[in-house]
């Protein structure tokens, strides 16, 4: 309602790195029992998102030609320091919403004596997690881009190659979240996750 607001909107859409932050302490703080594992998938999902943005804004060689604008703060080299952070959360609430998914799905075959093998559980945690971060991302760009986030060079239009980066890195992370022995049952995450794309989807039918 703040952004879609003419009087309002300026402040709702510089108010981003508040909100940024103030999910990945809600994260942190819903987390179950987090321990060193945890805080490693927290900054390995960071850093890696850091320097993969890093290497797309100032090389074009990940993503396509793109870049930020000053609604994300501070940037070093022309990156957002807190798009790292953004980064962990999509990871992180994918991850934790394809895990908590697939346990319900292995807890009604235990019934009939199947449990899904390792391999195939590390499947789906990295495909159709990553899968889902690229939905969660087709969603939010054109928003992102009409609300000074980032920009496309060109004619702006979204790359098709975008995507296809998207899924190589969050398969990657999601892999690493797999095999990261730390508590993966956070309703809190899942709830996030879908407000967030309510939050996009919304503001595509009524503002975009």
């Amino acid at each position: 309602m703040g952004i879609i607001s003419d009087t309002y909107r300026q402040f709702f859409i510089h108010s981003t790195p508040f909100n940024l932050l103030l999910m990945f302490v809600l994260l942190v703080w819903t987390q179950d029992k987090p321990n060193r594992f945890f805080v490693c998938f927290v900054a390995v999902a960071t850093i890696a998102g850091l320097m993969l943005e890093w290497i797309g804004v100032n090389t074009g060689m990940l993503f396509g030609r793109y870049s930020y604008g000053t609604v994300l703060g501070y940037r070093w080299q022309g990156v957002p320091l807190l798009i790292g952070v953004n980064w962990f959360i999509i990871m992180y609430c994918c991850g934790i919403a394809v895990h908590t998914i697939l346990n319900k799905i292995a807890q009604r075959l235990s019934a009939t004596g199947q449990v899904p093998s390792p391999p195939l559980r590390l499947l789906s945690v990295a495909i159709d997690g990553a899968t889902l971060a690229v939905f969660f991302d087709w969603v939010m760009e054109p928003l992102a881009v009409k609300l000074g986030f980032w920009q496309w060079e060109g004619d702006g239009t979204i790359p098709f190659y975008n995507y296809a980066c998207w899924f190589l890195a969050g398969a990657f992370l999601l892999t690493f979240f797999h095999f990261l022995p730390f508590s993966k049952n956070n309703k809190f995450a899942i709830h996030l996750l879908l407000i967030q794309l309510m939050f996009f989807l919304l503001l595509r039918t009524f503002y975009y």
